[in-house]
């Protein structure tokens, strides 16, 4: 590894260089900016050290050449000044790290093993603590667990998933995705051995799920004396949140980073109307028919969220001055933004965002976008992307200097799929690729979650023998019918309505402005 060091005083510097050398690094020592540019021009460095006041150019004027022509290659500042305004100007030219003399042979060292060799010891040491971690979490998952530990099992996969993301032991991914599938199928085993009595009332020890939340989480916010901003981003996974949130605390600091169940089936349809409604699908179609559209309906199935949360508030009392937008495309996102000022007047305000669901479905459609979206890291940085330059991002910034609580949350996430189970059904069968609702479905019972009668999980009833089932961890449908080509077409997609950590257990996040 190469080493340039620029200072008008080299020569002072030669019990650092010489330290340098018995490391291991070759160290090309000049004494002026103009002799840094002339051997970048002619040789490849790995980091630069560029003193700040040296005869001829300036440290920072040579700082900026070396900028606007290699600016892959880490410049550390080096001044004897502590003056602010120095700091700044370097600091704006995109320098990698500033020091100020006499600086030590070990401090010379350490930046630049964080410059160099920072995402190696940082990915070698991830490895290293997933591997002292993971016996840990196996044993966890063999024991008797509860609603709260799977969400804690949950956070700790989610925050080895973003940690590994760098690693490039390629044998530690695979043991990372072998121990999330183990966790994924013994979820599915305790979800579906649960979900029943949650729903019936037969334990009161039970988790907040979708028909919950807004009582549980929301209302309280809307006693305090100022605004509330419920942004709902469908289809938004836990780890995209966390993807996410160095990004949103630049603006706005969490208050509170939960997690709640979804009910199933895990798709808008259901799962959303569900959260406004406070009340369960089968609910809805008897308390308010004229909200509820069945799938074999012609017609929006969400199109009546904004009255659903009307009847939901006044059913708890709270009588408030509330909107509901929906965001289907940049400039009517950017339009809401220019209104955040009369939107204040209200004491609840909710947006949904559609952004992430599009791309979910556009995994499947489009062939760019599965190459783009081919995994749960590029899935995240494809949405990370996306926000840095949405909306959102505006509306959170224009948030950022007003008083108000702001809710990020979804009405469920998605799963990456890779494992086909077969599905032979008439025509009427529901086509969602998670779930399955019909006559004359013909399935192996091993296979699926099923339940011949919708009342148990309260959804509705098309026809006398309409089972639900559905699809667990990584499964999806497919038909017998054209089975290969169905199957390659859908395979490695992010498709959601089953069941699996990923698509169940989605964020609550409260956060207020920092100021």
């Amino acid at each position: 590894m190469t080493i340039l060091w620029a200072d008008d005083e080299i020569e002072l510097l030669k019990p650092h260089i010489l330290f340098l050398e018995d490391k291991g690094y070759q160290v090309i020592a000049v004494s002026s900016g103009n002799e840094a540019i002339d051997e970048l021009q002619q040789q490849h460095v790995d980091i630069v050290f560029l003193d700040e006041n040296m005869p001829g150019i300036s440290g920072l004027e040579a700082l900026n050449i070396i900028k606007s022509r290699w600016p892959q290659v880490p410049v550390i500042m080096i001044t004897k000044s502590e003056e602010e305004h120095i700091m700044e100007e370097a600091l704006g030219s995109k320098i990698s790290d500033y020091l100020i003399k006499p600086v030590k042979p070990n401090q010379i060292l350490l930046s630049v093993k964080k410059h160099t060799e920072g995402k190696r010891l940082m990915s070698e040491k991830s490895t290293q603590n997933y591997q002292q971690q993971f016996r840990q979490i196996a044993m966890r998952l063999q024991e008797p667990l509860d609603y709260n530990d799977w969400m804690e099992i949950y956070r700790q996969l989610v925050y080895w998933d973003i940690d590994l993301a760098e690693a490039a032991d390629e044998n530690i991914h695979d043991i990372f995705s072998s121990q999330r599938r183990e966790a994924n199928r013994l979820f599915c085993r305790y979800y579906e051995q649960n979900y029943i009595d949650w729903l019936s009332g037969a334990t009161a020890d039970k988790p907040v799920m979708s028909q919950g939340v807004l009582k549980e989480r929301l209302f309280p916010l809307l006693k305090e004396q100022r605004p509330t901003f419920l942004i709902v981003i469908d289809n938004f996974r836990y780890d995209q949140w966390k993807y996410l949130q160095p990004a949103i605390e630049q603006y706005l600091r969490t208050e509170q980073d939960t997690l709640f169940y979804s009910i199933l089936p895990t798709t808008t349809q259901f799962a959303r109307n569900a959260m406004f409604s406070g009340l369960m699908p089968v609910e809805i179609q008897r308390k308010y028919p004229q909200y509820w559209v069945n799938e074999d309906e012609e017609g929006n199935k969400n199109e009546y969220e904004d009255q659903l949360l009307d009847e939901n508030l006044r059913r708890h009392g709270i009588n408030i001055r509330h909107s509901y937008s929906k965001v289907l495309n940049a400039d009517f996102g950017m339009k809401l933004v220019d209104k955040v000022g009369n939107m204040m007047a209200n004491q609840l305000n909710v947006i949904i965002y559609n952004f992430i669901d599009m791309l979910s479905h556009a995994s499947t459609e489009s062939g760019i976008v599965r190459e783009l979206a081919q995994d749960e890291r590029a899935y995240r940085s494809i949405t990370k992307a996306w926000f840095d330059h949405s909306p959102l991002l505006e509306l959170i910034k224009a948030l950022a200097e007003r008083d108000a609580n702001i809710v990020i949350t979804t009405d469920h996430g998605s799963t990456r799929i890779d494992n086909p189970v077969k599905v032979k059904g008439d025509r009427d069968v529901s086509v969602n690729l998670r779930y399955k609702q019909g006559r004359l479905l013909d399935y192996n019972p091993k296979q699926v979650f099923e339940v011949k009668d919708p009342s148990k999980i309260h959804l509705p009833r098309l026809h006398i023998t309409s089972p639900y089932i559905f699809a667990r961890a990584d499964d999806f449908f497919a038909y017998p019918n054209n089975y290969n080509q169905y199957v390659q077409y859908y395979t490695t997609t992010f498709q959601h309505g089953g069941i699996s950590l990923e698509e169940v257990l989605i964020p609550f996040i409260a956060l207020r402005p920092k100021q």
